[in-house]
C-alpha cells in the first residue's frame, strides 16, 4: 500500500494529511519545527510526499522531506490537468490548485464551485472542461473578528462559536451573529449567483473554519473538510514520474 504525506502550509496553521492509497487516514497539526516534521517522516515512512505552501516557510523543511520518498512541491509547473484561460497560472495559490484538483478528481466533467473557509474565504470555479475561470477572495472568519477588535476602541476579540442567537443579547453574541451569520448569507448569496449562471452546479465547501458554518449555510452543498488533502494526493499521483 502506498502512503502519501500531504503537507499544507497555510497562513494560520501548518498541517499534514496522511493518505493511504487515496483514502484519508488522519490529520496532524504541525508547527514550524524541522525536528517535528523529521520525526513525523521517520514515524510514517511515506512512499510519497507533497507540499502546498502559501507562506514563506523555511526552505530547509523541503530538503528534509525530500529525503523520504518521492517529493512534489505544488506550483503551476506541476502536471495539474487544469487550464487557466486568463493566462494567470503563476498567480494561483498552491492551496487553490489542491482544492481544484480534489474537486475534479471526485466530480469529473462537472461545473464545480469550491468554497474554502480559511484565513480568507475563497470562491473557486472550475467548469466541466477543467478550466479554472477564477472566483473571488474576501476576508475570513478570524480576519473579520480581529478587525473589529483592532479598529475599534471598545469591541473585544471574540472567539467564534457555531451556536449563537439570531438576535445577540450581549457584545459577544452580537459579534458572533453579525460575523458568522453575515458570512453565511454572503456565501449563500454568491452560490445563488453561480447557480443562476451555471446549470447542475456542484458546490463543495472545505477549510478549517467549516464547523462554524454547517448549521447556517442554506444552499445545497457538499462538506469536505479534507478536500485539500485529496487534491494533493491526486497531484502527487499525477506527478509520480
Amino acid at each position: 500500500m502506498q502512503k502519501t504525506l500531504c503537507f499544507d502550509f497555510g497562513n494560520t496553521r501548518y498541517k499534514c494529511g496522511v493518505m493511504q492509497d487515496g483514502s484519508f487516514i488522519k490529520e496532524i497539526i504541525l508547527n514550524n519545527d524541522i525536528s517535528q516534521i523529521q520525526q513525523l517522516l521517520q514515524q510514517e515512512k511515506p512512499d510519497n510526499a507533497i507540499l502546498a505552501s502559501v507562506v514563506n516557510h523555511d526552505e530547509a523543511i523541503e530538503n528534509v522531506i525530500k529525503e523520504y520518498g518521492h517529493f512534489v512541491k505544488v506550483s503551476s509547473e506541476c502536471k495539474l490537468n487544469i487550464t487557466v484561460p486568463s493566462g494567470q497560472e503563476k498567480t494561483v495559490g498552491a492551496d487553490r490548485w489542491a482544492m481544484l484538483s480534489g474537486a475534479i478528481a471526485q466530480f469529473p466533467q462537472k461545473h464545480n464551485l469550491i468554497v474554502g473557509l480559511g484565513t480568507c474565504i475563497t470562491f473557486n470555479f472550475i467548469n466541466k472542461f477543467n478550466e479554472f475561470l477564477g472566483g473571488a477572495i474576501s476576508p475570513g472568519l478570524y480576519l473579520r473578528l480581529k478587525s473589529l477588535n483592532d479598529y475599534t476602541a471598545l469591541l473585544p476579540m471574540v472567539e467564534p462559536n457555531w451556536n449563537f442567537p439570531l438576535i445577540g443579547y450581549d457584545t459577544k453574541t452580537n459579534i458572533q451573529s453579525g460575523v458568522i451569520l453575515g458570512m453565511s448569507k454572503e456565501i449563500d448569496g454568491v452560490i445563488e449567483e453561480y447557480k443562476e449562471r451555471y446549470n447542475n452546479l456542484n458546490v463543495l465547501i472545505t477549510g478549517g473554519d467549516l464547523p462554524f458554518f454547517h448549521n447556517h449555510i442554506r444552499s445545497k452543498i457538499i462538506s469536505d473538510p479534507y478536500l485539500i488533502y485529496k487534491g494533493l494526493y491526486y497531484i502527487s499521483k499525477n506527478n509520480a514520474q
